[in-house]
C-alpha cells in the first residue's frame, strides 16, 4: 500500500511540522517514507507546502501529482491542489480561510471545519494544524496517534516539548470531529 498527502497553507501555520510528524511516525512504524517541503523565503505568511508519501515498500518519489489527501489551510491551497486530489480522495479544509463550496467536486470526501475557532476555544490558538492532523489520522488511518505522540520529541526542539501535551489534546480533538 502507498498513500500520499499534500499539506498546504501559509508559513507559520505548522504545515511542515505536521508533515514531519506523519513522516517520522510512519518511519517509526517501519514504513517507507518520502517527504518534500517547499516554502517561500518569508518567515511568516509566505506559501508553505509539503508532500508525504508513505508506503509498505520502496517509495519512488516525493513528487505527488494526484494526492490521496489534501490538507488545505487556505483557499489558495484548496484552489491550487484541490482539483488534483484523486477520485475518492480526501480533502481536509480549514473553513476559517476557505469556502468548501468553491471546489466543485462530488467525487471526494470533504471534512471541513473552522480549525482556528476550535483551537482558540481550546485555549491553543496555534493548534489549528494539530486539529487538522487529528482529522487526517482518523480519516486516512496512515499512522497511529500513539506513533505521532512517540516521535513528537524528535521532531520539535526541546524548548517546545512543554507544548506536546496541548498539541496532543488538539490532535485528539481533531480525531473526535470525524
Amino acid at each position: 500500500m502507498e498513500t500520499s498527502v499534500v499539506i498546504s497553507g501559509y508559513g507559520g501555520q505548522g504545515v511542515l511540522l505536521i508533515g514531519n510528524l506523519v513522516a517520522y511516525a510512519a518511519m517509526d512504524e517501519g514504513r517507507q517514507v518520502a517527504y518534500m517541503p517547499s516554502y517561500g523565503v518569508e518567515m511568516r505568511g509566505g506559501a508553505a507546502m509539503c508532500t508525504v508519501v508513505v508506503g509498505d515498500g520502496v517509495v519512488g518519489s516525493p513528487v505527488v501529482g494526484h494526492p490521496d489527501t489534501l490538507i488545505a489551510f487556505t483557499e489558495v491551497a484548496m484552489q491550487k491542489f484541490g482539483p488534483r486530489i484523486r477520485e475518492k480522495g480526501l480533502l481536509i479544509l480549514n473553513t476559517a480561510m476557505a469556502d468548501p463550496s468553491i471546489l466543485k467536486r462530488d467525487d471526494i470526501d470533504v471534512v471541513s471545519a473552522n480549525f482556528r475557532e476550535i483551537a482558540e476555544g481550546m485555549g491553543n490558538p496555534r493548534g489549528l494544524n494539530m486539529i487538522a492532523l487529528g482529522v487526517y489520522l482518523a480519516k486516512a488511518e496512515v499512522v497511529k496517534v500513539e506513533s505521532v505522540e512517540k516521535v513528537f520529541p524528535d521532531v520539535i526542539a526541546e524548548k517546545y516539548h512543554k507544548f506536546i501535551p496541548s498539541n496532543m489534546e488538539a490532535i485528539r480533538k481533531g480525531m473526535s470531529l470525524v
